[in-house]
């Protein structure tokens, strides 16, 4: 059977990938295998990858809302735009989580033109400037000229002495990081221009979503109790991640919602958080 992905292309439809998608995000071989069984009537020549994801993540929910949360993370992460504010300020607090200090929306004079960095990096003599390009859809990667484009504004500033901190430094390092993915010729860029990439499935081992899971940094986006409402009035009052969440129940009161509710969102967020979900 054929499938349409994101992108468009039209490849054979796998189910070992799809069973270990399941997988990844906590659940059981056997409860994939199962769920893969009852999706299959639904399934059809030329159908979409996304709504083969729709139809899984439903099944999901309904055996557990927490794993159904964490196979919902990259679509949690695109819920973070549509501008990428949101994205921005999570990616810091993931730099945070792996010991740097961070500044977010800072502007320098470069020796040619002025520049607004996304967000400025330090851990011992690591100084960076970290650009984010925030995509609001699955099937956009960033190409080459990202990667080309950053090259020249780090170029444009890496010679100068900054006080970002505590001390006047200069920007030693140049990151890229994106939610989706990047383009072969984007990596291979890159990495022979020293820059350093951060995405959805690059590197191999510390990549978005794995660093995501390994700090547990869930965003609140991607909780199945809530509604897109409920998200957005969250994030509103700077509740970003799942940790702020349970760590701010006040922040519930302008919800408005049942003590039941309450209950079930903030159960979901315990059992993701903890390292092995049920």
């Amino acid at each position: 059977m054929k499938i349409k992905k994101y992108s468009g292309e039209i490849v054979e439809f796998d189910k070992e990938k799809l069973i270990k998608s399941l997988m990844n995000a906590g659940s059981e071989r056997g409860i994939a295998e199962q769920i893969l069984f009852e999706i299959t009537p639904q399934l059809h020549e030329g159908i979409t990858s996304k709504k083969i994801a729709r139809l899984a993540f439903q099944k999901l929910k309904s055996r557990s809302k927490a794993i159904a949360a964490r196979y919902n993370l990259k679509s949690g992460l695109i819920a973070l735009g549509p501008a990428g504010f949101y994205f921005e300020k999570f990616i810091a607090r993931l730099f945070e989580l792996q010991g740097f200090q961070t500044r977010s929306n800072v502007f320098v004079d470069g020796n040619c033109v002025s520049h607004e960095l996304d967000i400025v990096v330090k851990k011992d003599n690591h100084l960076a400037m970290v650009e984010c390009k925030f995509h609001s859809g699955q099937e956009i990667k960033s190409d080459v000229k990202v990667p080309m484009y950053i090259l020249s504004r780090f170029n444009d500033v890496n010679q100068n002495q900054y006080r970002f901190f505590e001390t006047d430094e200069q920007l030693s390092k140049c990151w890229i990081v994106t939610n989706n993915k990047f383009t072969s010729e984007a990596i291979k860029f890159a990495e022979c221009s020293g820059i350093h990439l951060l995405s959805w499935d690059y590197p191999q081992e510390k990549n978005l979503k794995n660093l995501t899971q390994e700090f547990r940094l869930y965003p609140i986006t991607c909780l199945t109790t809530l509604t897109i409402a409920e998200k957005e009035l969250l994030l509103l009052q700077d509740i970003l991640t799942v940790y702020d969440l349970t760590h701010h129940p006040k922040k519930f009161k302008k919800l408005r919602i049942s003590q039941s509710r309450m209950k079930n969102i903030l159960t979901e967020c315990q059992q993701l958080l903890h390292k092995n979900i049920e």
